[in-house]
């Protein structure tokens, strides 16, 4: 089968706001290519030697947003595009989204299957976790804890920086109970959870594709019995509480989830909220303290941050 493949140029703070459009107008899969992203082979101690260097010389100096169509498809596509980046670039005040440039090319589907993975190598995040691709080798250190991941096309393999913060706060914070995985994507941070010691994690994730390639993942680590995968949205049909939740999501929806997450807690329990860009740091910030919740750390790392919180205990 033949595929068209579009790539939009952007920038890191606009690459998820394009790749949701491409998404949303039906793309097969997305592939952010960000060299802020591949790890530095020059970076002491952090297993960098795995990275073959000609990857991040030859990688772009702006973001590129790849996405796969059906050939069928391409004219309804390039249609749409050629309005609603205009608008975006119009309504850029501020150039956060960069050029907004588009090309075309074809690509058989043999070639966008596997054409991404060579940017996805092993890397640690956190003091102990080691997320690694299924189809690279690794040898243990003594305390590492493997993800096995394979993401699929336009789910999340934890090189993002807010999959990151994500995971280290999850390693500081988490201690025991039930955790709830709001967003799963890929399902990188219930596997997480699951090898800190989590025994039973609620993951859910509204996206059909997503939820299949999370429970994938869970299963080529061994955690069908700790991790439940389902689709659902946001807090619909959740019944039960837990002593840990965590998003990975977009600002607007934090704020949003604040405040009703927490008849969903336990007393005491954990939040910790990720893909906040930095302009949207006070929201999130506001709407977290306005839901009750005593924010016990915020981490942020290129344009995005972090928060965890806490329920109060009575």
């Amino acid at each position: 089968m033949e595929y068209t493949e579009l790539t939009v140029s952007t920038t890191t703070g606009g690459a998820d706001a394009v790749s949701a459009l491409l998404m949303r107008l039906g793309a097969a899969g997305t592939q952010i290519i960000d060299k802020n992203d591949l790890p530095d082979p020059d970076k002491p101690g952090r297993n960098w030697e795995l990275m073959d260097r000609a990857l991040l010389d030859e990688a772009p100096d702006d973001v590129r947003v790849k996405a796969w169509f059906a050939a069928e498809d391409a004219g309804r596509v390039l249609e749409a595009l050629r309005l609603e980046l205009p608008r975006m670039k119009a309504q850029d005040a501020e150039h956060a989204f960069g050029a907004l440039t588009l090309d075309v090319d074809s690509i058989r589907e043999e070639d966008w299957a596997n054409n991404w993975k060579q940017y996805f190598k092993p890397f640690r995040i956190g003091e102990h976790m080691v997320v690694k691709p299924t189809w690279e080798d690794w040898t243990a250190e003594p305390g590492d804890r493997i993800i096995e991941i394979d993401p699929g096309m336009a789910f999340g393999t934890g090189t993002h920086e807010t999959t990151a913060l994500c995971i280290e706060l999850i390693e500081r914070y988490y201690r025991e109970g039930r955790l709830f995985d709001i967003g799963t994507g890929s399902g990188i941070l219930a596997i997480a959870a699951a090898l800190l010691g989590a025994k039973d994690v609620y993951a859910i994730d509204i996206d059909e594709d997503a939820v299949r390639v999370a429970k994938e993942n869970v299963r080529l680590n061994g955690l069908s019995d700790r991790i439940d995968v389902e689709k659902g949205d946001l807090l619909k049909g959740v019944k039960g509480t837990y002593d840990f939740a965590v998003a990975n999501i977009l600002a607007p929806v934090i704020c949003m989830l604040a405040k009703p997450l927490t008849a969903y807690l336990a007393p005491g329990g954990y939040f910790v909220c990720s893909g906040i860009i930095r302009e949207m740091r006070d929201d999130v910030f506001n709407a977290l303290n306005a839901a009750g919740y005593t924010i016990l750390e915020e981490r942020a790392r290129g344009d995005w941050c972090a928060f965890a919180a806490q329920k109060p205990k009575d």
